[in-house]
């Protein structure tokens, strides 16, 4: 029986090597035939730019100009003469009102500003923004270059022949002019009257509305950081000037803002100088009011 099994041992290592090769060469096929051929990505297949298009800020407060560029997620700077100061009146702006530009940043805006007589230049001017701008890309420039960047880099031509179908020509329909008319802004009485002062924008929420909101977002805040900051200093400045022109509900959002001013007293060490201009200007228009 030993010296049977010792004479099949040749045959049984035999058939061992063969079904190994066989298994190696199917695994083999298998994956070359599970490898799909690679294909070059579409240059034509661009990511899209963020586009932010540019607020009108002629006309306007330079503290308020300010707040409206910044919340559109743009710097700025002061050019000319004429320094930054909060009731200064902005006369000029660069890009243009409804100029479209990429998001690189914070595109800066320059803009130009013209003495407010009636109202006195006090404090220090700011005449950038306190974080770094970046420089104006127009739309329609990058496109420009986007399309002569894909142009330069084909470098294959491609054949085609030419198509035999011609697009049909969809009906045109006419469409009836809307009847509906646009509500007209609102008009907000002011608390009291002030000389050579800008009136309260029509398209802005209010100040004590604003102040709320100032409200909310702080106490949202678990820590300072410098966007947060900056919001509630440009938020503060807006409220704080708006209140001295007489706008309307100025000393609810004074009181408002007080309140915030000593939470983040309390919780972050900070703020005690923005409470103590926040109450000067409120004793200011309470007794303006009278």
């Amino acid at each position: 029986m030993a010296a049977r099994f010792t004479a099949l041992i040749p045959r049984l290592l035999a058939l061992t090597v063969i079904w190994l090769l066989g298994a190696a060469t199917f695994t083999l096929a298998a994956d070359k035939k599970a490898t799909p051929p690679t294909t070059g990505a579409d240059p034509a297949q661009a990511a899209k730019p963020t586009v932010l298009t540019v607020p009108d800020v002629r006309n306007k407060a330079y503290v308020f100009a300010k707040g409206i560029l910044q919340d559109a997620g743009l710097a700025w700077r002061v050019r000319g003469a004429v320094q930054g100061y909060s009731a200064n009146v902005v006369v000029w702006q660069s890009p243009s009102p409804g100029s479209r530009v990429i998001d690189n940043g914070a595109p800066i805006v320059s803009v130009r500003l013209s003495k407010n007589a009636a109202y006195g230049e006090r404090g220090l001017p700011e005449n950038e923004a306190p974080y770094t701008g970046t420089r104006v890309v127009y739309l329609t420039d990058w496109r420009e270059a986007h399309e002569q960047s894909t142009q330069s880099t084909s470098t294959q031509a491609t054949t085609s022949e030419p198509s035999t179908t011609t697009a049909e020509t969809a009906p045109t329909t006419t469409t009836e002019p809307s009847t509906t008319t646009e509500p007209e802004p609102e008009t907000r009485k002011p608390d009291f009257e002030v000389p050579g002062a800008p009136a309260e924008p029509a398209d802005e929420v209010t100040l004590s509305q604003r102040a709320r909101q100032l409200a909310k977002r702080m106490d949202a805040m678990p820590k300072p950081t410098n966007r947060l900051v900056n919001y509630w200093l440009y938020q503060h400045s807006w409220i704080v000037t708006g209140a001295r022109f007489g706008w309307h509900d100025g000393a609810e959002a004074l009181r408002i803002l007080i309140k915030v001013d000593q939470s983040l007293e309390r919780r972050f060490d900070f703020g005690a100088r923005s409470e103590t201009v926040a109450r000067r200007v409120l004793a200011y228009v309470e007794a303006q009011k009278k």
